[in-house]
């Protein structure tokens, strides 16, 4: 193996400074699995990462990018062999170890999962982050007692990544999905991924928020906090249950008691990041197999890696939908 392009972050006079470089296999951080990367993807984070928006880089230099999809080229661990296609995504990836911004890259063997049965290694990667937080949620609110009897479910910041693959795959599992968001001329896409209703946040007076409004939802999955997420808790149905997964509005939670006290209201905190081992695995197979999405295609639009340097800027300014793919040695 020789050298290989890699797109990486360098921290030059306090200010992020990241670009395309060559690299050999010895510069690469540790690890007992490499990977020849097929696909990449970007989420928000990674836009944090790369523009320096957010300070969430630990080490610099680092390789950006959080998600990998691709096949084994060498394993220390016998778990893998040569040719096996797996995926990488979270944990330290793109932040403080080197990322799937790259041709190759090398990485510990406990956070690698072998490709469901189904799953091509295109699709993991239009699901990447954003679709497995999607399915982490969901999967963690189902077993809190979440079913498509129970009421209709409401997806905030619906025309992301999280937002848009939630709707997807609720609306395939049989859930009557409301989408809210603050973009009215996206309404046919979000119609079109499976929402029956679409609710414009402009809509609503988050200036007077009751401790308890009308009950409305059996479900939610919450990728903004502030006083949406307020309002959500306030609106809930009896015995609920709320997927708290995002902060794109705000980290700050004003409510009462009220909702969880008087109406049984369950929040749940969805960590991906470091998501047990065998839940990550069970949670890539429900993705390829019963939660599988119907409209991965529809949400989804694919870039050279070449070109990733400009798809970055949509994301912090609030206007990306869907998913990015990036193709880098596909």
């Amino acid at each position: 193996m020789g050298k290989f392009t890699a797109y990486r972050i360098y921290e030059e006079n306090k200010k992020t400074a990241p670009r395309f470089e060559e690299m050999s296999f010895n510069d690469l951080d540790k690890g007992e699995v490499v990977i020849k990367v097929s696909y990449s993807s970007i989420n928000f984070k990674d836009a944090l990462a790369a523009t320096g928006a957010g300070r969430v880089i630990r080490r610099f230099p680092c390789v950006g990018g959080i998600d990998m999809s691709g096949t084994v080229a060498e394993s220390a661990d016998p778990r893998f062999r040569p040719g096996d296609a797996v995926i990488a995504t979270s944990y330290d990836l793109g932040v403080s170890h080197d990322g799937g911004y790259a041709e190759y890259a090398r990485v510990p063997a406990a956070w690698v999962v072998p490709m469901p049965k189904g799953m091509s290694d295109f699709d993991a990667m239009a699901l990447g982050t954003a679709g497995y937080t999607a399915g982490l949620g969901i999967m963690l609110m189902e077993h809190n007692g979440l079913a498509p009897a129970n009421g209709p479910v409401i997806v905030t910041g619906a025309t992301g990544g999280v937002g848009s693959v939630s709707i997807d795959l609720l609306a395939s599992m049989g859930y009557t999905v409301t989408a809210l968001t603050g973009k009215e001329a996206e309404s046919d896409y979000l119609k079109g991924l499976g929402a029956k209703e679409v609710l414009l946040r402009q809509s609503l007076d988050l200036s007077k928020i009751r401790p308890l409004d009308s009950a409305r939802w059996a479900g939610a999955v919450d990728n903004l906090g502030g006083d949406v997420l307020s309002w959500i808790a306030s609106t809930m149905m009896e015995n609920s249950t709320i997927a708290s997964i995002g902060l794109a509005a705000s980290m700050t939670f004003n409510t009462t008691v009220a909702p969880f006290i008087l109406r049984g209201v369950c929040l749940l905190g969805v960590n991906s990041a470091t998501t047990p081992y065998a839940m990550r695995q069970k949670v890539w197979e429900r993705l390829a197999g019963s939660m599988k999405p119907r409209h991965l295609r529809e949400l989804t639009r694919t870039i050279a890696f070449r070109d990733l340097p400009g798809a970055f800027e949509p994301f912090i300014k609030g206007q990306a939908r869907g998913r990015v793919v990036v193709a880098i040695g596909a």
